[in-house]
């Protein structure tokens, strides 16, 4: 049977969208269409949904808010899955919870109108909370893993709790690459008031309107000990570089802008700017950005 019907069949209580498009999801905005896109509406039934997918041998993929994400470009005949359905919010004295699929922008307002601080310097990181674990997200004032006290995940097709220090986070990295799903998380915030977090959120808020404006994925490449990625890839004279209708932005070097492209030339721009980096500098760029099938 055509997987098309056999899920949808098999979990007819889940969110299925057929011939998913990639390009409509990333802010990227290039990509082909994946076969199926699912959205379980709680962890029981995610960790049952990924056990079938697993021992089917039937290919899938995360995606939260799809803004650090690159499609490959071809099409995917396998499952994408979403945690847009897992929302829960609530705090606990100076713990919070949220939900995989929380985005950046409610868990900060959520925090601030419970007067529990410390989680500003995710102001306008386009994100969803699954999503930012995985990549730790964040800036060079503060990221996710500084507040995280335990993370709810799924391994194996078993639900498991993830103490800190079983999350392995480093710069834009944890564990949870190696492709454990997560289902929410657990935050340790500190009481203030709604005042100065306020003023610490708009301090973040500033600091991000001198972005590029335009399609992207924001910083493409971690930044070496020692460096930023966008300073030595402009001083290798590869700003405004392009290939196809992706173009190395003009503005912050460490951002490919889509001008119209496909995900081919967006790739291939990324493959050109490692070389010529490593070429010229000896430096290995490691990818900040997270390549979907």
């Amino acid at each position: 049977m055509d997987i098309s019907e056999e899920l949808p069949a098999r979990f007819p209580h889940m969110r299925w969208e057929r011939d998913f498009s990639l390009a409509r999801h990333t802010t990227i905005g290039c990509g082909g269409t994946a076969r199926l896109a699912v959205s379980p509406l709680c962890t029981e039934d995610a960790a049952e949904l990924l056990c079938y997918l697993s021992r089917k041998a039937i290919p899938y993929c995360f995606l939260g808010a799809g803004a650090n994400s690159l499609p490959s470009g071809e099409p995917f005949e396998g499952v994408v899955v979403r945690f847009s359905g897992l929302k829960t919010l609530f705090a606990d004295g100076e713990t919070l919870y949220a939900g995989a699929g929380v985005t950046g922008g409610a868990l900060l307002r959520f925090a601030e109108a419970s007067r529990l601080g410390g989680l500003e310097p995710l102001t306008g990181i386009p994100m969803t909370v699954g999503g930012g674990v995985v990549m730790n997200a964040g800036v060079k004032e503060g990221h996710l893993s500084d507040s995280v006290l335990r993370v709810v995940g799924i391994e194996r097709g078993k639900i498991r709790t993830f103490e800190l220090r079983d999350c392995a986070f480093s710069e834009k990295r944890s564990v949870f690459q190696s492709g454990i799903a997560v289902t929410g998380v657990y935050l340790q915030c500190r009481r203030t008031s709604a005042e100065e977090i306020a003023e610490r959120r708009e301090e973040f808020r500033k600091r991000r309107r001198h972005l590029p404006a335009g399609r992207s994925m924001g910083c493409v490449f971690v930044n070496p000990a020692g460096e930023t990625a966008g300073r030595l890839i402009e001083r290798c004279g590869l700003k405004g570089v392009g290939r196809g209708g992706a173009v190395v932005s003009p503005v912050h070097a460490n951002f490919i802008l889509n001008e119209g492209g496909s995900a081919q030339d967006v790739s291939a721009l990324i493959g050109y700017v490692e070389q010529e980096v490593f070429r010229q500098t000896g430096i290995t760029l490691r990818e900040e950005i997270c390549r979907l099938p």
